[in-house]
């Protein structure tokens, strides 16, 4: 495939470079990640001004308030937004897993109702899937729906729900068969995060934030319409949501690692590395090139299919192990004051908080082992494991 942007292409990254120039708020560049990435209005009026220019679902049909745009635009917007130190929209939960999976089995209600306020930032979207003792292992969820008088009445308990702090909504995969194994027999609803019996308990980090949540439904009453797909079908939803997560993330992440690495090599030469350690920046600079080109072919894919692959699994397999080499490089450069912190430690204590962060990017949004399965059987074609 040619690999160089087309005229149109390069005339949107131009355009999208220069109004993020001029609109990102000096307070919110080069922010860190972790919990700054959700708190505050700042994010929410930061959100709006994407809106506002065109550059929240850039991919939605225009008739559901998006830009019409082909996957390549989508994928330039990560790499820039990534470059640019910039947050991303806080509503991404909605825009890159609930706003799709509702234009593929939601009502003409549903669609209605909830995309708008979905690109907008004016509501935000959770996801209700790991428990306790599901987490990597969907087919494993306990959370239990029963449909009585025209409403699921819900009870069980969720964990690692991003945003479910600030939700007004979340996609729930719920068992609604109790008699039911693995992946029949489930659910998938729309639940209010304000409805009577639903508690949020946020997560403290090792970082000292609380970015995750767990979420407590106890008797939660949800109406029968708020249902997508088929009582029983969850499963094929979920499914889709899942395909969505990761569709052109790759491009974030290795945009992302792509920064990590420039300030590594920053890093290596205003505090001097050793020979191996040179060499170390070397593998990871390679290493982000291999994430590049596969990103490439699963946007390849994605293009002539209209359905994201699961080649996605594998950047953000590389990008979580990566990102975690890369700070801990960069705390050996750093020598005797890497165990220094905050206020005291050199560059604001940017890369101390970076490895303390990088230790959940092996966990969050599917483990390493689980992504390595999904590889291994859905790309490469070996025999299953069980």
């Amino acid at each position: 495939m040619e690999l160089r942007d087309t005229p149109e292409e390069a005339s949107f990254r131009g355009d999208l470079r220069t109004w993020l120039e001029e609109n990102v708020p000096a307070e919110l560049r080069g922010h860190r990640g972790g919990a700054a990435r959700f708190d505050g209005p700042e994010m929410r009026a930061w959100s709006r001004a994407l809106y506002d220019a065109g550059y929240a679902g850039l991919t939605w049909p225009e008739e559901y308030g998006g830009g019409g745009a082909p996957y390549t635009h989508q994928a330039i917007f990560l790499e820039e937004i990534a470059r640019a130190e910039a947050p991303p929209h806080i509503g991404v939960i909605g825009l890159g897993m609930a706003g799709p999976t509702i234009m593929a089995y939601g009502t003409e209600e549903h669609k209605a109702r909830y995309l708008a306020p979905i690109l907008s930032a004016e509501e935000i979207w959770c996801q209700g899937f790991s428990e306790p003792g599901a987490g990597s292992d969907l087919a494993g969820v306990r959370t239990s729906s029963r449909l009585e008088d025209g409403h699921f009445v819900v009870d069980g308990q969720k964990v690692w729900s991003s945003f479910a702090h600030l939700s007004d909504w979340c996609i729930l995969l719920t068992r609604s068969d109790p008699e039911s194994t693995r992946h029949a027999g489930l659910t998938y609803l729309i639940v209010n995060m304000h409805a009577p019996g639903v508690e949020v308990r946020p997560l403290t980090q090792i970082t000292g934030e609380a970015e995750f949540n767990e979420i407590f439904f106890t008797g939660v009453r949800v109406p029968a319409d708020n249902l997508l797909g088929e009582v029983g079908g969850g499963w094929q939803v979920a499914m889709t949501t899942l395909l969505h997560e990761r569709g052109t993330l790759g491009f974030a992440l290795q945009a992302a690692l792509e920064m990590q690495v420039r300030k590594l090599i920053a890093l290596a030469r205003d505090r001097g590395a050793d020979q191996l350690q040179r060499d170390r920046i070397a593998r990871e600079w390679i290493e982000m090139q291999a994430v590049r080109f596969t990103n490439y072919r699963s946007l390849s894919a994605l293009m002539k299919t209209g359905l994201p692959g699961p080649e996605g699994s594998i950047s953000k397999l590389v990008w979580s192990e990566a990102n975690q080499r890369v700070t801990k490089l960069a705390l050996e450069i750093l020598g005797p004051d890497a165990a220094l912190a905050d206020d005291n430690a050199p560059y604001g204590g940017y890369w101390q908080y970076q490895q303390l962060r990088s230790r959940g990017n092996t966990i969050e949004a599917g483990t390493s082992e689980v992504l390595r399965s999904i590889v291994a059987e859905r790309v490469l074609g070996l025999p299953k494991s069980r």
